[in-house]
């Protein structure tokens, strides 16, 4: 398998403040990967680090072959799929769901006067379909449910067939239905061999799609473990992640977990 993201040794700091520290991680072809983590644990820039938005204060950041500081990112971006709340934000909320998608071929955000030909919108129709949104095709994004948004987004991130797929927290600020569908969606992405290697980042053990391979844990900016899923998700582990005793419990290849509650005696 190739390998598609590797980090040796790399720190981010910024002032005084070390946001990575010596992180080493490697993602190949086929992996599906995890980052889980608290506020402030390092997610948000290991994110903006495989999606070639930002480089390493020091280490070595290697992306699909291609070393950051030594690339020009603006050929790097577009083999990555990325999709995140700042994009989304700059979505014109008048742009039309089917225009949200075709425009990432240009790497642009809004319709303008890019030529697209046949092919362009027949896969924007294409991925519409696989995540699930083909009847939202000719509404207007600001019409959407923010879980039908973040479908679109991830159609769009697909949209140049990228060697690498980043999804920074994708359900957040849904309700349980609309994490569910995502959920769903994401796991039929993850269990496509066709599929390129997936970077998903969260909070929540519950967001874990069924199919993903391996997880990252990350706290105060340092890994506390990765390794293949089956492995390294455990009640410990997100217990040192999280900085309190956890139980974790898995049902059909979903995890939950919850604070360990003491039991008193009585008398």
């Amino acid at each position: 398998m190739n390998t598609v993201l590797e980090l040796v040794d790399v720190s981010v700091r910024r002032g005084e403040a070390t946001l990575l520290d010596r992180v080493s991680w490697t993602v190949v072809e086929g992996d599906r990967w995890v980052v889980l983590g608290a506020n402030g644990a390092g997610k948000t820039t290991l994110v903006q680090l495989c999606s070639a938005q930002l480089y390493p204060t020091s280490g070595t950041a290697s992306i699909l072959g291609e070393t950051l500081g030594a690339v020009d990112v603006f050929d790097l971006r577009p083999r990555i799929g990325f999709t995140s709340a700042a994009i989304a934000d700059r979505i014109p909320r008048d742009e039309r769901v089917r225009d949200v998608v075709v425009t990432a071929s240009y790497a642009v955000v809004g319709r303008w006067n890019e030529e697209y030909d046949d092919l362009d919108h027949e896969r924007a129709r294409d991925l519409l379909i696989e995540v699930g949104a083909a009847k939202l095709a000719d509404r207007t994004f600001g019409t959407l449910s923010e879980g039908e948004r973040k479908r679109v987004q991830i159609a769009r991130a697909l949209m140049t067939d990228p060697e690498l797929l980043v999804l920074d927290e994708p359900a957040a600020g849904l309700d349980l239905g609309g994490r569910e569908d995502l959920v769903s969606t994401m796991s039929v992405l993850a269990n496509d061999l066709l599929s390129p290697a997936i970077v998903l980042v969260s909070h929540h053990v519950e967001e874990v799609p069924p199919g993903f391979t391996h997880a990252l844990m990350l706290r105060e900016g340092r890994v506390v473990v990765a390794g293949p899923i089956d492995e390294v998700m455990t009640a410990e582990n997100l217990s040192a992640t999280f900085g309190m005793s956890l139980q974790l419990s898995i049902e059909d290849g979903r995890y939950a977990a919850r604070r360990r509650t003491r039991r008193h005696r009585n008398g």
